[in-house]
């Protein structure tokens, strides 16, 4: 999506709503919060869990028209952090003897991708397929304001794959790296076709139901976000006009890729499990986590199975740790969800506006969840997080 300055309206809310209290913004977490509203962020809230406690914060507003704070306890899209979610489910039918990595997708669902070059699970986990990003433009929005006008678009599994497949291939498949919200639908149902069940149900009975995630689900068409944390917003018109409240959305077009709605603590129990080992044998989480350069990212971002890596010394300086994770970008939600390698540490933080937000606002929330692990010191830092926040667009 391209990025829309947020209007001088946004920043006047900003100013008149304040921030947190004195004594919150004591703890680095809660200070970087609030930096990230006063750059231009409208509401963010963050969880954190760590072996000293767990920890939650928020700042700006959560709702323009109540005033009504952020709800740290509340739900959001999380958008692709859905992918790590996806390819844990496929990992696990891996790890079943259901389909192999290394597999053509075609042997498992035959004729529904058109190009004749063979493309793998293990490509399509990895963006490595060379399928295209997003549905072809004649199908999606292609101005802010469509974003706000095609917001109640229904798109069938087979549909967006479809309409994205129409564009040829990026490039040879294993050949180069391209980020692919297709390819993850494509995994999705192929997850429906090895279980013969809704994707939804099988994410229930595989990863939320044994992790007690009781806010995690699949809305498919389903428009709302049952108590927000936030409302999302995006600045999709010229001034003077204000805000659009974009929280209610039919997101169908990214089944597999973006839909998942979820809140922080979950997302910090749901890496836990994962990176502790609870939810994959060794074997198949080492390969989750063997990455590939992401381009243009100077070798500071790798990505692996449905997962990033991320080297902090880029914003923190040598000795910084790596980290890992996902991020989500849809109209209205920002999110980071990273943790350490071993899952003990980890940090959740959510914000709008997304594709409105300005260069420091963007920033300003990597910098939030940076600081959990380290402190963002080296000259650059705020440009090296928004290098980090404009790969995923």
């Amino acid at each position: 999506m391209r990025r829309w300055a947020v209007s001088a309206v946004c920043a006047a809310l900003l100013a008149a709503a304040g921030t947190g209290t004195a004594s919150a913004a004591t703890d680095p977490r809660q200070a970087a919060l609030e930096a990230a509203v006063q750059a231009g962020n409208v509401g963010m809230i963050a969880a954190a869990a760590d072996p000293a406690g767990r920890w939650r914060g928020r700042a700006g507003i959560g709702d323009v028209v109540t005033g009504a704070k952020p709800d740290t306890g509340g739900r959001f899209r999380v958008g692709s952090v859905s992918k790590t979610f996806t390819a844990t489910l496929v990992l696990k039918l891996a790890a079943k003897g259901r389909l192999g990595l290394d597999e053509p997708v075609a042997k498992y669902l035959p004729g529904l991708l058109p190009y004749p070059e063979p493309i793998t699970v293990r490509q399509l986990l990895q963006h490595t397929g060379g399928v295209p990003r997003d549905l072809a433009p004649q199908y999606t929005w292609t101005t802010a304001e469509e974003v706000d006008t095609e917001r109640f678009v229904h798109f069938g599994e087979v549909e967006a794959i479809h309409d994205s497949t129409v564009q040829p291939l990026l490039f040879p498949p294993g050949t180069s790296w391209s980020y692919s919200n297709t390819g993850y639908n494509v995994l999705a149902l192929l997850v429906e076709k090895l279980t013969g069940r809704r994707f939804e149900q099988v994410l229930a009975d595989w990863i939320t139901g044994p992790l007690h995630l009781a806010d995690t689900f699949l809305p498919r068409d389903f428009p709302l976000v049952p108590r927000p944390a936030v409302r999302g917003y995006e600045q999709l018109y010229p001034a003077p006009r204000g805000l659009t409240d974009v929280t209610v959305y039919n997101l169908s077009r990214y089944f597999g890729a973006g839909n998942i709605i979820s809140s922080a603590a979950d997302l910090n129990r749901f890496l836990h499990a994962l990176l502790g080992g609870e939810l994959l044998p060794p074997g198949l989480l080492a390969q989750m986590k063997t990455t590939v350069p992401w381009p243009g990212q100077g070798g500071l971002v790798g990505y692996g199975l449905g997962l990033m890596r991320i080297s902090l010394s880029g914003i923190c300086g040598p000795g910084a740790p790596d980290v890992w994770g996902h991020a989500g970008d849809v109209p209205g939600y920002s999110t980071w969800s990273m943790s350490d390698e071993a899952g003990t540490r980890g940090i959740t933080v959510a914000a709008t506006p997304d594709l409105s937000a300005s260069p420091a606002a963007a920033s300003g929330r990597v910098l939030a969840m940076v600081t959990e692990f380290c402190r963002p010191a080296v000259a650059g830092a705020q440009a090296r997080a928004l290098q980090l926040q404009a790969a995923l667009r």
